[in-house]
């Protein structure tokens, strides 16, 4: 591997724990914090998709991001998600975010609007630039923005604002890490989005994960990154099929549903939404159930 970048390693897509009243739990929300810190997570990604952001107001999320910042203590990256549809609101939550001292923004494609690559030229122009010196980690998630980010354009992007330099790419396509690095370069880091196909990702070059499942298993998905970039592939490949299984199990409904209820089940914390995302039906609590005591046997 060359020369180690800050978005080497697991991020972990933080879940948001909410009380029964639908308050934060700021309590548990630290001891989530300490049990990342503690597995050797790189990096810690407050108020995205899996933070149920869309349904935080600027205050909550504000303070999610100082929290997490005021807790990893320089022992983690700090990546907060600041995108919306709306690029007047995503320049304000980035200058909130980098005035409450993050290393970098993770920043969606616009969902709904369905923008153009010209758009999203647009779009991301004005958010980098308001990030100022922060690191900005584009964001490519088409199953949810309806919209991919295609390579020429982060290449594009890239060449135009020096601080966009990661693309989370989450399209469930692994082929697009090598058009990636083709457009941009082998300098552009590419972080993988889907935890099943973590293993893939870093053998085609990507440098990361940002990661759903460790929210539940830190520990085992820092070993996976570990035992692959340590040159110990068949051990990699024995941690990719301990965790596939679980990591499908994490999207048999809608996330963070099921991380949160895997959650709950170890008794970390509560497994309280938000709606529109409500709790698991009876089917699905019952195939996780049977996905973690397969996990724990193993």
């Amino acid at each position: 591997m060359t020369t180690l970048t800050r978005f080497d390693g697991v991020f972990t897509a933080l879940v948001t724990p909410f009380t029964a009243t639908g308050a934060i739990d700021w309590a548990a929300f630290d001891r989530h914090l300490d049990r990342q810190l503690a597995a050797g997570i790189a990096g810690l990604v407050p108020v995205g998709t899996t933070g149920e952001a869309a349904t935080l107001d600027e205050d909550e999320a504000l303070a999610l991001i100082s929290r997490t910042k005021a807790r990893a203590e320089g022992a983690a990256y700090v990546l907060a998600g600041t995108g919306s549809n709306s690029t007047a609101k995503t320049v304000a939550a980035t200058r909130r975010a980098v005035e409450a001292g993050v290393d970098g923004v993770l920043v969606v494609t616009p969902y709904y609007n369905k923008p153009t690559q010209a758009g999203l030229v647009a779009h991301f122009a004005a958010v980098a630039e308001a990030a100022g010196a922060a690191e900005v980690m584009l964001y490519s998630v088409p199953g949810r923005a309806g919209v991919a980010i295609a390579p020429q354009t982060a290449a594009e992007l890239a060449a135009r604002a020096p601080n966009i330099v990661a693309i989370k790419e989450a399209g469930g396509d692994a082929a697009r890490v090598t058009a990636l690095r083709a457009a941009c370069g082998a300098d552009f880091v590419v972080h993988c989005g889907d935890d099943g196909l973590a293993l893939p990702f870093f053998a085609l070059g990507a440098r990361g994960l940002t990661s759903v499942l460790s929210n539940y298993a830190p520990a085992e998905c820092v070993a996976l990154w570990q035992a692959w970039f340590g040159g110990r592939f068949a051990e990699a490949l024995m941690l990719h099929e301990r965790l596939a299984p679980l990591a499908a199990a994490m999207f048999i409904e809608s996330s963070p549903a099921p991380v949160k209820h895997a959650l709950a089940h170890a008794g970390l914390m509560g497994a309280g939404l938000r709606l529109p995302l409500v709790g698991l039906a009876p089917a699905s609590a019952a195939a996780l159930a049977t996905e973690l005591a397969r996990f724990a046997a193993a």
